[in-house]
């Protein structure tokens, strides 16, 4: 496999002018808690992804480029090397892809496959791939075609909940994969249909936060979560500004939902956290510039976020290894 090898190392000093000039007027304030840096770029540059961290490496799955509204691209990286390669791309070319690891597996969940036009060609296949063998293999398909899907692990199992159907419409949709049945079944819907949103599973339970109804100024703050205890959604503290096409983590107590698209024809830079122990939302340092649907994975206590679309609608995409320590 090819190898993307450079001098560069993880450090702030890239950021810190971008930072610089994305506060403006707040320089004068305190600085809000949290901390950049750059860790080593994506080999190429490309938006609506998804991630997942596996054994102390990040896989970024399908997505966007210029030229192009789907691709078959999965990079990997490796933290403790600081370096890319390519691995086995996916059997077909998608984005918006919903992208989740558990059991030394990484899971791939429906997507978009129309390579000219976006939010369309929604498909229903679910893929699984293996590091030791560098193999995806088909799983049992979805109910419905969907894309833009929230995908969380609880208890090895796979959930994907809500997405963008076939007919472009939002879906509440909620179903759960069981790897020793190999079977979806149905479970409690969203309490209202959306997509784009942020999923992230904490201490037994799965947060959905944020997304869109329809279009990409059609945002919500909503915050509900799933019990599966219960098999029942109930209302959270909402997010503080409603967004959607976030990229989302959960580390030191707390998920972070940061960028997303679109306000007056740009893209979102905040990064909100919700306290999950406190009970609320906390305002973080920015990102130093806005973007949406960079894929997030977690390892350790730091929360890295690659690629995404500086501008709305997929314009201005980026190769950027973006890396969040929480506070």
């Amino acid at each position: 496999m090819r190898q993307f090898v450079s001098g560069l190392k993880t450090g702030v000093f890239a950021l810190s002018v971008l930072l610089a000039a994305a506060s403006g007027a707040r320089a004068q304030f305190p600085a809000l808690p949290g901390t950049w840096s750059q860790a080593m770029p994506l080999p190429i540059a490309i938006t609506e992804v998804g991630a997942a961290a596996l054994d102390g490496k990040i896989h970024v799955v399908g997505g966007s480029v210029d030229g192009r509204m789907v691709h078959s691209f999965h990079g990997e990286y490796d933290l403790a090397t600081n370096l890319w390669r390519f691995r086995a791309p996916l059997p077909l070319e998608l984005s918006h892809v919903g992208v989740a690891a558990t059991g030394g597996k990484i899971y791939a969940v429906g997507g978009l496959a129309d390579p000219e036009k976006v939010h369309t060609g929604a498909v229903d296949q679910v893929f699984e791939y293996d590091p030791k063998t560098d193999r995806w293999r088909t799983l049992p398909p979805m109910k419905v075609p969907r894309a833009a899907v929230g995908v969380a692990i609880l208890d090895g199992k796979l959930h994907a909940i809500g997405g963008r159907a076939l007919d472009q419409s939002t879906l509440a949709l909620h179903q759960v994969w069981d790897p020793a049945a190999n079977a979806w079944s149905d479970l409690a819907p969203l309490p209202k249909a959306r997509d784009h949103m942020a999923t992230v599973a904490v201490d037994g339970k799965i947060h959905v936060i944020g997304g869109r109804f329809a279009g990409a100024a059609d945002n919500t703050g909503m915050h509900d979560v799933y019990d599966p205890a219960t098999n029942a959604w109930t209302e959270a503290p909402p997010m503080p500004t409603p967004r959607s096409g976030v990229s989302s983590g959960y580390a030191k107590g707390k998920i972070v939902v940061a960028g997303g698209e679109c306000r007056n024809r740009a893209t979102y830079n905040e990064v909100e956290a919700f306290d999950v122990a406190a009970n609320k939302w906390l305002t973080l340092t920015p990102l130093p510039s806005g973007r949406h649907v960079a894929g997030a994975a977690v390892i350790g206590d730091r929360i890295y976020f690659a690629g995404g679309s500086r501008g709305c609608g997929g314009n201005d995409k980026t190769n950027d290894l973006l890396v969040l320590t929480p506070p």
